[in-house]
């Protein structure tokens, strides 16, 4: 189905009046940095990012860069971000763009989605973003302006990759860089309007056309992910004993990680899952250390 220019135009030209200035966003940005910045927005808000961002790029201005150091290099640069097994997927990826694709981030979806650590979203967040070519990029942001704006819903419904992007897709331009500009519009429409808490419809360039608006702003009744408790659990363990080793100067005793949580068979875990995942190395002695990706 063609895009529907009454939908199209309006946001497209609010996002040119109203878009953020983001570093990934400016004229000449590389793929490779298009790429970092996906894989750290995911889950993680802008203002955390932008620090690590800048960093990051400093130190590994391409793929080749970070191919050629330690990954436990990558975890500790991504210091608190969250999610540390994304710095690993980075420099698993920087590795397998480096030995396949000369250093270049490929502008092709089914190379970009055999990338290690590269799903649905960042393939085509990197393909459209990066390359300017038309694909379906489809976030929470996107996925509540459709519920809105087209569905009639106040929330989104549980996510479903082959149909939000079947949904996004109905709407796209057919050329690329118009495609390309659409989907970046609509993020940034659900990221500073219409907002999950208090959508700000005032400021709307679509408010006229807003199938939610028109039927009254209805409530939504339907399933609702459940909130993600943090303190307390494995995951603030696991970031307590990352923390410890990615701060230290070399590698620490496990009588160093005892003192950052009291529940020994808790600490247990988080440690041992750490140590899984791979972005701990156990040492012959029994210290820990930042993996080196020699075993």
């Amino acid at each position: 189905m063609p895009a529907s220019p009454a939908l199209v135009a309006p946001i497209t030209e609010w996002f040119a009046q109203h878009a953020r200035d983001l570093p990934w966003r400016r004229p000449g940005t590389s793929a490779w940095a298009v790429l970092v910045s996906e894989v750290m927005l995911q889950q993680t808000p802008v203002n955390r990012v932008l620090p690590a961002y800048r960093a990051w790029l400093d130190r590994w201005p391409g793929p080749a860069e970070l191919a050629g150091d330690e990954p436990g290099e990558a975890v500790r640069m991504w210091g608190r971000l969250g999610y540390p097994r994304r710095a690993l997927r980075l420099h698993e990826c920087a590795t397998a763009i480096t030995a396949e694709h000369g250093g270049e981030v490929p502008d092709d979806l089914a190379a970009l989605l055999a990338l290690p650590g590269v799903g649905a979203y960042t393939a085509r967040a990197v393909l459209a973003f990066a390359h300017g070519r038309r694909a379906a990029v489809v976030d929470i942001n996107v996925r509540r302006v459709l519920a809105r704006a087209v569905a009639g819903q106040g929330m989104p419904g549980p996510p479903s990759t082959a149909r939000d992007l079947v949904e996004m897709e109905r709407l796209l331009p057919e050329q690329d860089a118009a495609a390309a500009r659409f989907c970046a519009a609509v993020m940034e429409l659900g990221a500073l309007v219409c907002t999950a808490g208090q959508p700000a419809c005032g400021g709307c360039p679509v408010r006229e056309l807003c199938a939610w608006r028109l039927a009254g702003y209805p409530s939504y009744a339907g399933p609702l992910p459940k909130p993600q408790r943090f303190a307390g659990t494995d995951r603030q363990v696991r970031g307590l004993l990352l923390s410890v080793v990615r701060t230290a100067t070399g590698p620490v005793p496990q009588t160093g990680l005892e003192v950052v949580w009291p529940h020994a068979e808790q600490r247990q875990r988080a440690l041992d899952s750490l140590v899984a995942d791979g972005l701990l190395d156990p040492l012959p002695d029994g210290r820990f250390a930042l993996p080196t990706g020699r075993r």
